[in-house]
């Protein structure tokens, strides 16, 4: 049986914790940062763990990490 290859685009964006939950960064944080406030900024700066629903379709993206 042949290797998985890893989807590189996920490798970048999504690192499995030592659970072998998946962790993330939130999105919103790229541009017009004028208009949110200091509060929100600084929240968007955290990494968080993705949600079960999605979990199942990442696994299969990053096989190897």
């Amino acid at each position: 049986m042949p290797k998985i290859k890893t989807h590189r685009g996920a490798a970048k964006r999504f690192s499995l914790t030592g659970t072998g939950k998946i962790k993330r960064n939130k999105a919103y944080a790229s541009h017009i940062l004028t208009t949110k406030t200091t509060k929100r900024k600084r929240n968007l700066r955290k990494s968080t763990i993705l949600d079960r629903a999605n979990e199942k379709m990442v696994k299969k993206l990053i096989p190897y990490s």
